[in-house]
């Protein structure tokens, strides 16, 4: 590994040249002599500090940090949680570098505990010493031989290229063992723990100029600093691949806090915000096994989904079929082949078989490397799954693969220690091998993700000029998105019924209807309370619709009025923004109305994306509306791409650039012939610490 900044500043830490374990025990039952187990190999010196001395695994104990016979890279803290401020302060004092906290009981205890770990955040920010944790079981580095880990099993875990960094303790040592099992090597795995100090994003530096990492994996419980893991997460997927898991589908909120002292957060925010910064977002630990399993060895060139192409080449039907229904369902891209290439597998393969796209060979034969050499010439071809039962005799996966390397993932069936050292050969040569179809279905979705998250750039950040400064009602919100470049029917404003009146007249009715309803920008769901009435074309049904809206209680601002043009029908979208606590200006797009009877399929979830969103970004945005939405649903006009992405783009500068606007909500956003129309409005501004809720028409 070549030493660079990120990588030097935790050299200390994880890659120690000396190491202290303080509370270090010569009793089996205690963790202070698990530590001194699983630290037990390490090369350089290890010092064993307990106040009672006497010997521990062979090595003569310190009574304290004090007796140390000079400055330590790291101390092992095993200590209870009170004493570690005092641990740390004489740390420091002995000239140690680093520290690894491994008690709990701090931040995520309740208040005494969050008052403890401010104190030993301060002692190490005196003492200039860098933390792991508290409340973590520690790391394991194969690589450099540094196994500072609560498990001394994990001394046994082979070195190799992949580096993961999770919240927890325990899930970075299942990671460990999972990759181990799928017969991958650990490059440096670190639970994080309550990370007061060093935290994803220090960890992703350290990873980027890591020349031994690969390819990275994440977990992730909650996230504190949203701006921070984003930026390091863009930083390190632009090099080298990250993978990561996303724990909170479900409502464990309470659970992750006592655990890790974090909050889970937004499931959906946090997923879509790794996604955005690079990272592939996956649904399990074993899902993220299989990513790294392609993506250590296996990138592709960053492109769109929609134009990276992946061909499946299997010696069984069955098999085949499995990973061409995965990867369908994952929205990967099987293309069918060209004339020119299906015409050249007929020679190669017999009649019977499926060419097209999965390719079946029939048991596979000698013309197998032909085949797949073929394949993966084809121009619309990026990727290429392999799947074929270990015959002996009849294919060699090396031979077969040839020439191919760097854009084929391999899967097979047989013999454990036969599949063993079919794995070792290809790794060899760069090919990651699978032992099942799904696996390797999940590998090659992961390729095209992780080139669909480097295709599309995204605007800087930018800091926030402007104040809005009030609360703006429905017709002051529209003319600020008007002022935008964005649509809406034409509207009177009016103070009293006689101004209403007028308003229907020179709107055009009774050839043209129109929609009244109460602004108020303190009346948030106007439906609810009788404040919208639909298709008025008289002057006798406007005095219907203000009779029910004078029904409503006026409040200190008297009663005023919104007279609409009605617009034409068309399919519903949803567009909004708001500014999320830990991830900043948020921009959403989401269906509404009848469109949310797709719900459940490709598309039908809402989209969220960080701002501010770059002309790229808002269409990709666009481009994630299912297809029926894109093309018109039941008969509506199809979407304008260019005319919504500016939409999402006005969203995202009325968000970004005002510092006091918390939320927008355009909703309803209705499609029609002549571009999207934005029907309703609510924009919520901080006034005097608090929010204060612009006008939303429901």
């Amino acid at each position: 590994m070549t030493a660079t900044r990120a990588g030097a500043a935790l050299d200390a830490l994880l890659r120690p040249r000396s190491i202290a374990v303080v509370g270090a025990s010569a009793s089996p039952d205690k963790a202070g002599h698990a530590m001194m187990q699983a630290l037990d190999g390490f090369a350089g010196e290890l010092y064993p500090v307990n106040p009672r001395g006497g010997s521990i695994l062979g090595r003569t104990a310190l009574p304290g940090l004090g007796e140390l016979p000079g400055p330590v890279d790291l101390a092992v803290l095993v200590v209870p949680p009170h004493a570690v401020p005092r641990a740390i302060e004489e740390a420091a004092a002995a000239g140690v570098r680093a520290a690894v906290v491994c008690a709990g009981g701090f931040a995520e205890s309740g208040p005494d505990g969050r008052e403890l770990q401010e104190q030993t955040v301060e002692a190490a920010r005196r003492g200039g010493v860098r933390l792991l944790g508290p409340n973590t079981s520690g790391f394991m580095n194969p690589v450099d031989g540094v196994f500072a880990n609560f498990m001394p099993a994990a001394a046994a875990l082979q070195p190799g290229t992949v580096g993961v960094v999770a919240q927890s303790g325990g899930i970075n040592l299942a990671i460990a063992f999972l990759l181990e099992r799928a017969g991958i090597g650990l490059r440096l795995g670190v639970g994080l723990g309550n990370a007061v100090d060093v935290g994803f994003a220090s960890m992703l530096d350290f990873y980027a100029d890591d020349d031994a990492t690969t390819a990275v994996g994440l977990h992730v419980e909650g996230v504190a600093d949203g701006a921070a893991l984003v930026a390091a997460l863009r930083r390190v997927t632009a090099r080298k691949p990250v993978v990561a898991f996303k724990v909170g589908r479900s409502d464990v909120g309470d659970f992750a806090k006592s655990h890790t002292g974090a909050l889970t957060g937004s499931y959906a925010l946090t997923r879509a915000a790794l996604a955005q910064a690079g990272a592939v977002v996956v649904d399990s630990l074993d899902e993220l096994v299989a990513a790294l399993t392609a993506l250590r060895s296996v990138r592709l060139p960053a492109a769109p989904r929609s134009a990276t192409g992946v061909a499946v080449l299997t010696g069984q039907a069955g098999p085949g079929l499995v990973v061409a229904d995965a990867l369908g369902a994952r929205g990967v891209r099987v293309p069918e082949l060209a004339p020119a290439t299906l015409d050249r597998l007929g020679d190669l393969l017999p009649p019977l078989t499926y060419q097209r796209n999965p390719v079946d060979t029939g048991r596979p034969s000698d013309t197998f490397p032909d085949v797949l050499r073929l394949v993966a010439a084809e121009p619309g071809i990026d990727a290429v799954g392999v799947y074929a039962l270990d015959e002996p005799g009849v294919l060699d996966p090396v031979r077969a693969v040839e020439g191919a390397a760097g854009r084929v993932l391999y899967a097979t069936g047989g013999p454990a220690d036969v599949i063993e050292r079919h794995r070792e050969r290809l790794a060899q040569i760069g090919v990651p091998l699978y032992s099942g179809p799904g696996d390797l279905a999940i590998g090659l979705a992961a390729l095209v993700s992780d080139a669909a998250a480097r295709a599309v750039p995204d605007a800087p950040p930018v800091a926030a000029t402007r104040t809005l400064g009030r609360v703006l009602d429905e017709d002051e919100a529209k003319s600020l998105f008007e002022a935008n470049g964005l649509r809406t029917m034409r509207r009177r404003a009016a103070a009293d019924r006689a101004g209403a009146h007028e308003a229907l007249d020179a709107l055009g009715a009774p050839e043209s209807p129109v929609v009244v309803k109460v602004l108020d920008a303190a009346v948030l769901h106007k439906s609810d309370v009788g404040g919208v009435h639909v298709g008025v074309r008289s002057h006798a049904e406007l005095d219907a619709a203000l009779d029910a809206i004078d029904a409503i209680d006026p409040g200190p601002a008297g009663r005023r009025y919104l007279v609409e043009e009605q617009a034409p029908g068309g399919t519903e979208l949803i567009v909004g923004g708001v500014r999320d606590a830990v991830f900043g200006p948020v921009v959403l797009l989401g269906l509404g109305g009848v469109g949310v009877e797709l719900a459940g399929g490709p598309g039908s979830e809402p989209v969220l994306r960080l701002a501010p969103l770059s002309p790229e970004r808002a269409a990709e945005m666009v481009d994630t509306l299912p297809a029926a939405v894109l093309d018109g649903f039941r008969g509506s006009p199809p979407v304008d791409r260019t005319a919504l992405a500016a939409t999402l783009l006005a969203v995202s500068d009325v968000l970004t650039q005002h510092h006091d606007v918390t939320e927008i909500d355009l909703n309803p956003v209705r499609v029609t012939a002549r571009g999207p129309v934005v029907l309703d409005a609510v924009v919520v501004v901080r006034t005097e610490g608090k929010e204060d809720h612009g006008q939303h028409q429901s």
